[in-house]
């Protein structure tokens, strides 16, 4: 199984910063992405970066120059620090794992850590 541990949420200004960490466990032997998405009250869930083999990124239009989501391939681990912090970026953000399952892929996800931006 795999394990997905979020840190680093909270409440800040708008046109402040966080930094999101998501550290994985258990029975990773390749990872195809890691990313987050972010879920606000009464919305779609919806991706919000990702990093893939090669480090290729992929970012919402919405969050582009502001957010950036980095890896460390060693421990597992991706950030998201975000930046210039709008009240629309207010969210519960959920970590996820693509990887291998046999013939297949298989999408893990962390139990999401809330951010609220606000004066």
């Amino acid at each position: 199984q795999v394990q997905l541990v979020e840190s680093g949420g909270g409440l800040v200004q708008p046109g402040g910063s966080l930094k999101l960490s998501c550290a994985a466990s258990g029975s990773i032997f390749s990872i195809a992405a890691m990313g987050w998405y972010r879920q606000a009250p009464g919305k779609q869930r919806e991706l919000v970066a990702d990093i893939r083999s090669g480090a290729i990124t992929n970012y919402a239009d919405s969050v582009k120059g502001r957010f950036t989501i980095s890896r460390d391939a060693v421990q597992k681990t991706v950030y998201l620090q975000m930046n210039s912090l709008k009240p629309e970026d207010t969210a519960t953000y959920y970590c996820f794992l693509n990887r291998p399952d046999g013939p297949s892929w298989r999408d893990y996800w962390g139990q999401g850590i809330q951010v609220t931006v606000s004066s």
